[in-house]
């Protein structure tokens, strides 16, 4: 299919979306839709809505600001307690879901899939629920003593009845010593889970960076450096960790995913930030750079081509020795990583991908798909800003569909027009696009398998979207399109 053949199908793939809405409907969809090039023209990815409020009625795929406090920023770390301060519900579907791998003893220094909850019922939404918060963090200290904090994540009902989780952190941390943040990250608050990571980070601004008593006796040398907005799904973070010192670089901070308290709080001692997921962790970049005048910079380890532009952008802000590391680490992996496309790039060469998936993810994977001579035919945001779409820009190869804040209409008739030969989302939209008949990879969580990141990974990740495409089990079912072309 030619360049001006694949446009003109996705533009007209849009306009049949848009004809099945209400007027005003339309009208607000049209802004988060579109089509984007890799020329320098303004496009879809210069233009496209987002970070706007959800059409009301439309199933969105978004998450809430709890989940993106709870879920993402604060729940990965492994030292302290995260209580969820509401009804049983939300910690529960909270709890464990992203596979943030760590290390230690779950249950007496380590707590990240245990379930925290005050479990609110009708008497406390009636007549409030601090006093149950306090008598829930007291009991948390005697029967845990080693954590290294706590954190109160607040539900959506602490917002409506207006419990005072501030005043009750203060307190109990007077009493005690120990460290207590209360996070107001409510879920109807904002428009998705974006302003959760918001809140959260601001949280460690107010609360963590201030405490120096781990940054006193911290010696501190040239090649620290913070790995920030990493959650460990699956390892990620420890295969990103192996790349960076084997570069000659000392990795002083982890965090969130494998992150232990005193690691955020020494996190200001790095000569660098290097920042995985902009969108959850920007904020906090941004303020360590202004508080603590530490630079910060974006890389990608998703894929051998963007890793190995990764180290040497990373290697270009340290001396000469470890430019010469980082080029010995690329030349060590190169030859594994050859024979990893070797393997797997005649089987998957040509195939069409349709990515919608949150944080970094839309555009930070594109590359790893295209090692493999795959081609990315569209992608979007859940949660994304406009940065994150003027990002994008920069490793589309060919026309490609951007979409904001799609629901499952959108992306049914998305598929059924461009007919994708796999479609790499949410576990929300697994289970709908297996039952079409069409291969699906989870890309929020790797469908239980990874680490993604670097090298090593990159053999899981082909191995992974192989088996996806390629299994046996498809010649059992058949695609909707096909069902259609087999009765004409």
């Amino acid at each position: 299919m030619g360049p001006e053949t694949l446009e003109s199908l996705q533009k007209e793939a849009i306009s049949e979306i848009l004809e099945a809405y209400p007027a005003k409907a339309a009208k607000n969809r049209a802004k988060h839709l579109g089509v984007d090039t890799p020329e320098g023209v303004k496009g879809s990815c210069d233009t496209t809505r987002s970070n706007k409020q959800t059409v009301p009625g439309v199933m969105s795929q978004r998450g809430c600001a709890y989940a993106g406090s709870k879920g993402v920023v604060w729940g990965p770390i492994k030292d302290m307690i995260h209580i969820s301060h509401g009804p049983i519900g939300c910690g529960q579907y909270s709890r464990g879901g992203r596979r943030n791998y760590y290390i230690g003893t779950t249950g007496v220094d380590t707590f990240v899939t245990m379930n925290f909850s005050t479990d609110f019922n009708e008497k406390d939404i009636v007549f409030g629920g601090d006093k149950k918060l306090k008598k829930a963090l007291e009991e948390i200290d005697e029967l845990f003593p080693l954590n290294n904090g706590v954190s109160i994540q607040s539900e959506c009902p602490i917002g409506l009845i207006g419990d005072d989780i501030q005043a009750v952190a203060k307190v109990h941390k007077n009493e005690t010593g120990n460290q207590t943040i209360a996070v107001s990250c409510e879920g109807f608050r904002g428009v998705s889970q974006s302003l959760g990571h918001h809140i959260a980070n601001d949280m460690i601004r107010d609360h963590v960076m201030p405490d120096t008593s781990y940054r006193k006796d911290f010696e501190s040398t040239p090649y620290d450096v913070a790995i920030i907005g990493d959650y460990n799904i699956g390892g990620d973070a420890w295969a990103t960790r192996i790349i960076l010192e084997e570069m000659g670089l000392r990795v002083i901070a982890q965090w969130s995913g494998d992150a232990s308290y005193k690691e955020i709080a020494i996190a200001p001692k790095a000569k660098l930030n290097l920042l995985h997921c902009y969108r959850s962790m920007n904020y906090i970049s941004r303020h360590m750079e202004q508080e603590f005048g530490i630079p910060w910079m974006e890389y990608n380890f998703f894929g051998p081509t963007k890793t190995t532009d990764s180290i040497r952008k990373i290697a270009s802000f340290f001396n000469e020795e470890i430019q010469t590391k980082a080029e010995a680490v690329i030349a060590k992996y190169t030859a594994m990583t050859d024979a990893v496309i070797a393997k797997y790039k005649p089987m998957l060469e040509g195939k069409k991908v349709m990515l919608y998936v949150g944080g970094l993810r839309p555009r930070h994977v594109i590359g790893a798909y295209e090692d493999l001579g795959m081609e990315v035919i569209g992608t979007g945001y859940e949660f994304g800003h406009g940065d994150d779409y003027k990002r994008t820009k920069e490793d589309l190869k060919r026309s490609t569909l951007i979409y904001d804040d799609a629901n499952e209409f959108e992306m049914e008739e998305f598929v059924k027009k461009m007919r994708p030969d796999l479609v790499a989302a949410g576990v929300k939209e697994k289970y709908v696009f297996q039952k079409m008949g069409l291969p699906f990879r989870q890309m929020h969580s790797w469908d239980y398998s990874g680490p993604y990141h670097g090298y090593d990974a990159f053999a899981i990740f082909a191995k992974d979207m192989d088996l996806a495409m390629n299994s046996p089990v498809w010649d059992h079912t058949t695609a909707p399109w096909d069902k259609e072309e087999v009765g004409a």
